[in-house]
């Protein structure tokens, strides 16, 4: 039985709501276009999708995979934007814009808009959101999170019947054009590897290879994986984390094998690569995407995977940094089976037992004696995991307080900021050193003293570090190289910078707040029913005190909440589910997606303020059109 809220189905073409788009605004300017600037005049008779989306958020990425099968099919009647919209500072500087245009292959024109001016005209809330435009200029409709790729093409084919009968369609090429290609050894690589024979085995992310350099970082030794994105034993898609197996997987010491564990992160899958051979085995993962309700534990070659970013050999087993559903996972290499080790798939910083804590997208691992090292990226934090007594692991943070914080300062670990670590690496003293990749520094925590400090600067996005001697070998991944440092003695003195995320605040009432996540099937679809609720709906809040009642699990899509008196600001976390499968009754196995997306919506308790919020998941709210422009936006972390 279903004691969800029922959901509207989407509304006929004929009575689709329409609103009036408005420009597309950038200080930026304009990427993929050949220099020109586009308005919405230009893309006029086409159908236009927006995607809202900023470089460090891992289901931004996940959406822009999505849609490349959309983009391709309907070439000549859709036309895809890009809306770079930053949540880190790094992220509002322009060059950094380029090279994540590059580096994860966007194939269609791009807005940078550093100011959030576009964002906010068009009410948007979360990262990733995505606006259908039709070509006559109308919103028609908007998406937020991932897994609406089936609903947008069921749109678009009725948009393309609709606009061709009525002459208001228009086919031809696209205004994206190609940025003229670059050569180079290395094109934005993600993770090192020492290996055994003293050379150096290195993720070339962008261009879907492995590449063993020699032991001076930079000859080319040999490169595995045809350089085509794919999932073939030649083919790698953006690959990453790497690690060495031992040569007897039961072993519990160091790696010492000759074969590497690949952190193939947008095949969704873990690799094998036989040094010797030059051979590439799957050994975990189905190359489809995880979803909420997927199996968590299993044959490793059953189970779906996220976005597994790194990997460690840690305690007998492989250790997986699954950045795209914000846990860690663990494979039995002798098993051959893979489970969830730590973290529930909220996004946040929450320190404690394993099955209890929150992570926000995990980058980077680093096995050092008993504890287990993590670079949580999104919440600008340095965690571990260890063993606690009588079995079990806890987790603990060392530096970073959460999703908003972030900044350089050195000093104690407790005010210490970091900005989007991505890789950690185990120094000789006991030590750790930290790529804070959008801080283009190598910084140092110390365990003994509880001190952060920066060992050096001026490293573009340093995504990973290997020691070699008394040097350290940094992944500069926007220098596309890697950079021999010798260890300092002595750290770097830079000017202290805090942040907290650029964001304004909802206004809302004292008292009862009505939360409506709107979701609408897509046509041709209903909610599916037939083994219990189909929507799923988690509230809880920062600070916690912010809520006195409401938060909590459900399964209707809205939500009474009550603000505790006396707390005047804080952020609502937001998390919705909802699946709906094809509405034939004759089908008996109908196709099912599952659409999903989590906010973090600041709000501000004053006189005055509203007394619903709205955040749409799928459709469109009923007060959009007054929303359109009014710049009332609360940024979502994830």
């Amino acid at each position: 039985m279903n004691d969800a809220a029922p959901a509207p189905t989407a509304a006929p073409v004929s009575r689709r709501a329409r609103v009036r788009a408005p420009e597309l605004i950038g200080r930026g300017g304009w990427l993929n276009t050949g220099g020109k600037e586009l308005t919405l005049a230009d893309l006029r008779g086409r159908i236009t999708i927006l995607d809202f989306w900023t470089f460090c958020c891992v289901n931004c990425l996940h959406v822009l995979d999505e849609l490349r099968e959309l983009e391709e099919k309907h070439r000549d009647t859709v036309v895809i934007v890009g809306v770079h919209s930053p949540k880190f500072v790094h992220e509002a500087d322009h060059e950094a814009v380029v090279d994540a245009v590059e580096r994860y292959g966007v194939h269609h024109p791009v807005l940078d808009d550093p100011d959030l001016v576009t964002w906010k005209q068009y009410a948007v809330r979360a990262w990733p959101t995505l606006v259908v435009i039709d070509p006559e200029g109308y919103i028609v409709a908007q998406h937020a999170g991932e897994g609406h790729a089936h609903a947008i093409e069921r749109l678009v084919a009725e948009l393309e019947a609709e606009h061709e009968a009525k002459g208001t369609l228009r086919r031809g090429d696209g205004p994206y054009v190609a940025p003229e290609p670059v050569a180079g050894d290395l094109r934005f690589p993600g993770k090192a590897l020492r290996l055994p024979s003293g050379n150096l085995l290195v993720s070339d992310s962008t261009r879907h290879q492995l590449v063993e350099l020699a032991a001076d970082g930079e000859s080319v030794v040999r490169r595995i994986g045809s350089g085509e994105r794919g999932f073939t034993a030649d083919r790698f898609s953006e690959p990453q984390g790497l690690a060495l197996l031992p040569e007897d997987p039961s072993a519990t010491g160091g790696s010492t094998g000759g074969r590497v564990v690949v952190a193939d992160t947008v095949n969704h899958a873990l690799r094998v690569l036989d040094l010797e051979t030059g051979a590439v085995e799957t050994v975990a993962g189905t190359g489809r995407q995880w979803w909420q309700g997927s199996p968590t534990s299993g044959p490793a070659l059953e189970v779906d995977l996220s976005s597994p970013w790194d990997v460690a050999w840690w305690r007998g087993r492989v250790w997986i940094a699954m950045a795209g559903v914000h846990q860690l996972w663990t494979w039995d290499p002798g098993t051959g089976t893979v489970e969830v080790a730590a973290g529930t798939t909220n996004e946040g910083l929450l320190d404690g037992p394993a099955a209890e804590a929150w992570f926000a997208q995990p980058s980077g691992l680093e096995a050092a004696g008993d504890r287990l090292w993590i670079a949580d990226s999104e919440t600008s934090a340095l965690r571990y995991v260890e063993a606690v007594p009588g079995g079990g692991y806890a987790i603990r943070t060392a530096v970073g307080t959460g999703l908003f914080d972030f900044g350089h300062r050195d000093g104690p670990a407790g005010q210490a900021l970091l900005q989007h670590p991505l890789g950690v690496t185990a120094l000789p003293d006991g030590s750790v050193a930290v790529c804070d990749t959008y801080n283009h520094a190598l910084r140092r925590y110390d365990p003994a003293t509880g001190e952060v400090s920066t060992l050096a600067t001026d490293l573009r996005e340093p995504s990973d570090a290997v020691v070699d001697g008394g040097e350290i070998v940094v992944v500069e991944s926007a220098r596309h190289r890697l950079t021999r440092l010798r260890l300092p003695e002595e750290a770097v003195r830079v000017e202290s910078v805090a942040h907290r995320t650029r964001r304004a605040a909802t206004d809302v009432a004292p008292g009862g707040l009505r939360l409506d996540v709107v979701f609408q099937a897509p046509t041709g679809q209903k909610l599916d029913t037939r083994y219990g609720p189909s929507t799923r709906l988690l509230v809880s809040s920062t600070p916690p005190g912010l809520l006195a009642a409401g938060d909590g699990a459900g399964t209707d899509l809205f939500r009474e909440l009550e603000l505790a008196p006396g707390v005047t600001e804080g952020v609502l976390h937001v998390s919705a589910m909802a699946a709906s499968c094809d509405d034939d009754p004759a089908n008996e196995y109908p196709a099912c997606h599952v659409h999903q997306q989590d906010w973090g919506v600041p709000v501000r308790v004053t006189a005055g303020g509203v007394t619903r919020l709205p955040l749409v998941l799928a459709g469109l709210d009923a007060g959009l059109d007054t929303g359109l422009g009014a710049g009332d936006t609360g940024l979502d972390a994830g």
